[in-house]
């Protein structure tokens, strides 16, 4: 009863420990999303920006080598000239994202720049990408702040950074390298065409990902209304096991009422002797500081200690005489019979080794085990001393009532032999003396209810 009277709260708390797991596992999945977009995004936009430099660049070179080689490339030799035709000049001008032009030989010499054209034919020293170009043939390009020395000249037209473009200048027949382009381009048409290109993967990107999300918030929010409905369910199934359980426990309970109510039919002298022990024993556990678990046990099996006796025949039972040595061994089968008849149900098995044990005795002389000392179930022990002081202080046909006095004495001498030292102390005497009173108003007892 106990597990099934907890089944209701255990489910609940699972229940809400599987709906804390799903939400931390869709916060955490926001955060995973979140963190995943902003390196996926990043990823694309870094690869568009490489990507839109290499074509700017590329389109930049191709259109200035278009424009000036004819001008400046003579007999598979780099001229070195101050002297553009207007119309290559115009045609440069035109491309309004053209900033600065240098043509350079690869001894370092200017061949010729739209900007300060007093350097041209000086000789420079050739570095960084510049140099790379010449050395290897291979186009370079990036967009960088201008140094304050050698981007002077651009850094007076207003402009703090550029792409910075370095292109090799190829013989017509391609058998080596002439020179180089150094070109310098304004940025802000590839910058604004970036940032919304940009703009448009991260709202992408974040869109499709948001989407993906909310798909799996749906997804867990489903699983939370299952859950609950399921655990709904589970705990009205509970409940209505509960109350099933309830039923046929209290069906259980009254069955064996009913046959020990049978057993004390057999005769009817015996009637209430039952009853009697289970208050005196109830009286001393609680005397001797017995749990609640201990306590509900001890009601049990005090109320059905005797309820083995429906296995013995009817003869014995109502033998007005003392029971010879076969008849007394017949009679010795109820503690283990009632322990096997207890054992069927559930709600009372905790009460099994009262029934089988109340019988023993501390030196070991009593049935049917033959248990002693402290091996003695203490609440089969106090069955035992409250089962024989109702048989002390009732009358029997071959002996009176013992007096108060009497059948304390009767315990005291027993005390350590029959009787468990711990069960009888000094204010022992009230608990046992509340059988006496009570027993007076009793129907008499035969001499059955007094054969251990």
């Amino acid at each position: 009863m106990r597990l099934l009277a907890g089944t209701g709260s255990n489910l609940g708390a699972a229940t809400e420990r599987s709906l804390t797991l799903l939400r931390v596992f869709l916060l955490a999945s926001a955060l995973i999303v979140a963190i995943g977009g902003v390196v996926l995004s990043s990823i694309l936009t870094r690869a568009l920006s490489d990507q839109a430099i290499v074509d700017s660049r590329a389109s930049v070179a191709q259109y200035v080598d278009g424009v000036l080689r004819t001008a400046l490339v003579r007999d598979g030799r780099l001229k070195v000239t101050g002297h553009i035709p207007a119309r290559l000049r115009d045609e440069l001008r035109r491309n309004r994202a053209l900033v600065t032009v240098k043509v350079w030989r690869p001894d370092g010499v200017l061949a010729w720049t739209n900007r300060a054209q007093r350097r041209i034919g000086r000789r420079f020293e050739l570095d960084g990408d510049l140099a790379a170009a010449i050395r290897n043939g291979q186009t370079a390009g990036h967009i960088d702040e201008l140094s304050a020395d050698e981007d002077r000249v651009e850094r007076g037209l207003g402009f703090d950074h550029l792409l910075e473009v370095y292109t090799p200048i190829f013989s017509d027949h391609g058998r080596g390298v002439l020179g180089a382009y150094e070109i310098y381009a304004d940025p802000n048409g590839l910058e604004h065409t970036l940032a919304s290109r940009r703009h448009l993967i991260w709202a992408a990107v974040a869109g499709v990902l948001l989407a993906l999300w909310a798909g799996l918030a749906l997804l867990v929010r489903g699983a939370s209304i299952t859950l609950r409905r399921q655990t709904r369910q589970l705990h009205d199934r509970s409940r209505a096991l509960i109350e099933s359980y309830e039923r046929l426990e209290k069906s259980s309970l009254e069955a064996i009422e009913s046959l020990n109510a049978t057993v004390e039919a057999e005769d009817p002298d015996t009637a209430g002797h039952s009853l009697r022990v289970q208050r005196v024993a109830l009286a001393l556990g609680e005397q001797l500081g017995l749990n609640a678990q201990q306590l509900d046990a001890l009601r049990f099996g005090s109320l059905f200690h005797d309820i083995g006796k429906i296995a013995v025949p009817d003869g014995i039972l109502v033998k007005p005489a003392k029971l010879d040595y076969w008849e007394y061994s017949e009679m010795k089968r109820h503690s283990g019979e009632g322990a096997r008849i207890v054992g069927k149900f559930g709600r009372l098995r905790s009460a099994v080794p009262i029934i089988r044990h109340h019988h023993e005795r501390w030196d070991g002389q009593g049935y049917p085990d033959g248990l002693s000392c402290s091996a003695i179930p203490l609440e089969a022990a106090i069955v035992g001393l409250a089962d024989a002081w109702d048989a002390m202080t009732t009358d029997r046909p071959y002996h009176r009532a013992l007096s108060i006095d009497e059948a304390v004495a009767e315990v005291r001498r027993g005390r350590g032999t029959q009787f468990a030292p711990v069960v009888w102390t000094h204010s022992s005497r009230p608990q046992l003396t509340v059988a006496a009173s009570w027993a007076s108003t009793s129907p008499p007892y035969s001499s059955a209810s007094s054969r251990q």
